[in-house]
């Protein structure tokens, strides 16, 4: 039961990390592998303030959510311009955020080092028991109750309001949005300065989770683009219940025969889904095939 429970925790906590690249990679097509990197910045950014002034380092996100949707649209307007904008968003565009992550590496290395770092809150060292035993650890619980707040929030967004309607629409036919006179680079822009608004609170509760050091976000590429596309390219939803199930069969592989095992497990779990639904749990946003 408990690896069970740390398995539904560690889903929210997954979720957290990957619904920013669900709007990236799943409706705008961008391949940004720099999305751990930017989880981390926000994590560093989250203990500056947590071990500088006490600042909680959730709040400390929602503080600074603003600043990393505006670096989200200066930087979707570099990669517009150069890439997007005259047809190379392919692989030039993968290296470009490939450049964009070790630009903040390194960055993160020279200010901060190689040392692991932590934050404090009055929360981290509580838990709840239940039964024979089944612990709620808070360190995990607070982290799953905000992604669920902010998938939910960002699911109802994107399926109820006028700007997040445009956001599919772009995924599915940006002609006929132009067609409306609506401007899908625009679109896409303020879209991408959304998706990293997510990076700077997912920084805060990976750092409330577990220590940070500036190249950890790499161990967490592979994951969060994996939960993407298990859950549907572009669905929410299908994030939610992607993480979900990878964070259960991580943590009850875990449990029985060891962490070397959950990784493969897990993919294995991924290769399996596509097999038998190629378009991920929910299917991809826009995808009208069966």
């Amino acid at each position: 039961m408990n690896a069970l429970v740390t398995g539904i925790l560690l889903g929210g906590f997954y979720a957290a990390l990957a619904i920013g690249l669900s709007i990236a990679f799943g409706l705008l097509d961008i391949v940004n592998i720099a999305h751990p990197a930017f989880i981390i910045l926000g994590a560093f950014v989250a203990f500056i303030f947590n071990s500088q002034f006490g600042l909680d380092p959730i709040v400390v996100s929602l503080i600074f959510a603003p600043v990393f949707f505006l670096i989200g649209v200066l930087i979707y307007k570099i990669y517009y311009a150069s890439f997007e904008k005259t047809g190379a968003e392919a692989l030039r565009g993968l290296a470009f955020f490939f450049g964009v992550m070790f630009i903040i590496e390194v960055l993160l290395i020279i200010y901060f080092g190689v040392d692991f770092q932590m934050v404090q809150a009055d929360y981290i060292d509580f838990k709840l028991t239940f039964g024979a035993g089944v612990d709620f650890p808070f360190r995990m619980l607070v982290p799953f109750v905000i992604a669920m707040i902010m998938t939910l929030g960002l699911q109802y967004f994107s399926s109820k309001t006028f700007f997040g309607k445009a956001m599919q629409a772009v995924a599915q036919d940006p002609v006929a949005l132009r067609l409306m006179a609506i401007d899908p680079a625009r679109i896409k822009r303020i879209a991408f300065g959304i998706s990293l608004a997510t990076c700077s609170i997912g920084g805060a509760l990976f750092v409330i989770v577990m220590p940070i050091e500036p190249s950890i976000g790499r161990l967490y590429i592979g994951i969060v683009f994996a939960i993407v596309v298990l859950g549907g390219l572009g669905s929410q939803t299908g994030t939610l219940i992607g993480a979900m199930l990878l964070g259960m069969v991580e943590s009850l592989i875990t449990t029985f025969f060891g962490p070397s095992w959950s990784p493969a497990v897990a993919f294995g779990a991924l290769i399996l889904v596509l097999a038998f639904k190629p378009t991920g749990i929910l299917g991809r946003v826009g995808d009208t095939r069966g």
